[in-house]
């Protein structure tokens, strides 16, 4: 007769392996990454512990948690002992620590440097695997009175309504505005496309006392800035 092997819980751990007691006792900070996995996920597989199985997933991201953000629900489900339900745990709890982020920087009012512009929006950008166009509003000190999405396309390109750009300005009472898309690819060299709609947006802006202060493109790690490069 086959055996038939119960899944690996947590709970069947000696008590100081176990990661919530070992959270509760040491501390948030004392745990692993794979370990922090494991409580989200509760359970391993028949043959593999649920931190065994979190270091095998971290393992196919090169440990990089970056990285791990960007997998799919789909893709988490092919690791044996991952259903529906842990992956949707997982993919969860890394969008809360994206959105953290994101919520702290927004307390960065102005907008002084294409660097500083970066640092505001990568959150908004980091781990997207296609292409999106947003746009920033800021005020006559530079303070940001809202940042938009434009619109939404897939990992070669997105489709920009000039009309609609000036529209949110107008409506906001931006004096000045920033673009920003991504390039998933991380290539950041911009395409011809880029350079249209960046001129094209700036002349409609003159028209309306809106300056355009700069369009960088966003990859996770680097950005080009218009502006910067002189091809405003």
């Amino acid at each position: 007769m086959e055996d038939i092997l119960p899944s690996l819980t947590i709970k069947t751990w000696a008590e100081d392996d176990r990661p919530r007691e070992k959270l509760l006792s040491k501390g948030r900070q004392t745990l692993s990454d794979a370990e922090l996995i494991a409580i989200l996920i509760g359970s391993g597989s028949r043959n593999e512990t649920a931190v065994e199985l979190s270091k095998k997933i971290l393992a196919s991201v090169s440990n990089n948690l970056n990285e791990l953000s960007k997998l799919s629900i789909n893709d988490l489900i092919k690791f044996k002992g991952i259903g529906e339900a842990k992956a949707i745990s997982i993919v969860a709890a890394l969008e809360l620590g994206r959105r953290r982020k994101e919520t702290e920087n927004i307390k960065r009012e102005k907008i002084v440097s294409s660097q500083i512009a970066y640092d505001f929006m990568k959150p908004t950008f980091i781990d997207l695997p296609h292409e999106e166009f947003w746009i920033l509003l800021l005020n006559r000190s530079n303070a940001v009175i809202k940042k938009e999405c434009i619109s939404r396309g897939g990992v070669a390109g997105t489709v920009v309504d000039t009309k609609i750009i000036m529209k949110l300005a107008l409506e906001n009472l931006a004096s000045s505005i920033m673009l920003f898309h991504n390039h998933p690819s991380g290539n950041l060299k911009p395409s011809d496309a880029d350079i249209k709609i960046t001129k094209n947006i700036k002349a409609a802006g003159q028209l309306m006392d809106v300056q355009l202060l700069d369009h960088i493109i966003m990859t996770d790690s680097n950005y080009y800035s218009f502006n910067d490069e002189g091809i405003m």
